[in-house]
């Protein structure tokens, strides 16, 4: 491959600290990123649809491709900060143990149930949705999408609501449902815009690695 197709294939931008290229392998990222995102959406949503028509005794299923697609979204996701990528992480990780240690105390087919009818463990299920309003945050600040503020706003309130007993539990399924339409949309709408967006000015990333590495003994 000669030099022109090489940057043919590997675009150059002018970023805050210097030039850099968006490579197929970033192309890859964001796309499985945008992948992730999009099942985690139809997860929650259709999760959420049947524990609303047909009762929570299989809606908890749905948790596990949401938690898994969350994961990986979280771990292809491009976030200057790494101490917030790092959080987004570590409340995506108590939320899984939070959600194992429901499904093994109340048994899978009452788990929903028990999570409705005693809201304290919104304590333990919650930091999963705190790691994905976390997503909502990012790609708000990033994008301005209202999809993504709404995403953000939603769910601590619909969980906070129902966890201090100011919000009947059936608002709090609304509101959720409501939360879960947006994320779809932000997910769908992901795919109408071009990698280097989602990727964000990499001589950042370069300067953030470049003074950790100043700094590290």
């Amino acid at each position: 491959m000669t030099e022109a197709d090489l940057q043919k294939a590997d675009p150059r931008y002018e970023g805050f600290y210097g030039t850099y290229t968006i490579t197929e392998a970033d192309r890859r990222e964001v796309q499985r990123y945008r992948v992730a995102l999009l099942i985690s959406g139809i997860a929650f949503s259709a999760g959420l649809l049947q524990w609303w028509q047909w009762g929570g005794q299989l809606a908890w299923l749905w948790v596990l491709p949401l938690a898994a697609s969350l994961g990986l979204a979280l771990h292809w996701i491009h976030i200057y900060l790494r101490p917030l990528h790092r959080a987004l992480q570590l409340f995506w990780l108590l939320g899984c143990l939070g959600w194992g240690a429901l499904l093994m105390m109340a048994s899978p087919s009452a788990a929903l149930t028990t999570l409705q009818n005693h809201p304290l463990w919104i304590l333990a299920v919650g930091p999963l949705f705190a790691a994905l309003a976390g997503i909502g945050f990012k790609e708000f600040f990033c994008f301005r999408r209202a999809e993504a503020i709404g995403l953000t706003l939603l769910l601590p309130l619909a969980l906070l609501g129902r966890l201090s007993s100011l919000m009947p539990a059936d608002l709090c399924l609304a509101l959720l449902g409501a939360a879960a339409l947006l994320l779809l949309v932000l997910a769908l709408r992901k795919f109408g815009i071009p990698a280097a967006a989602d990727v964000g000015d990499k001589s950042v990333f370069a300067y953030l690695e470049q003074q950790r590495a100043a700094g590290a003994p």
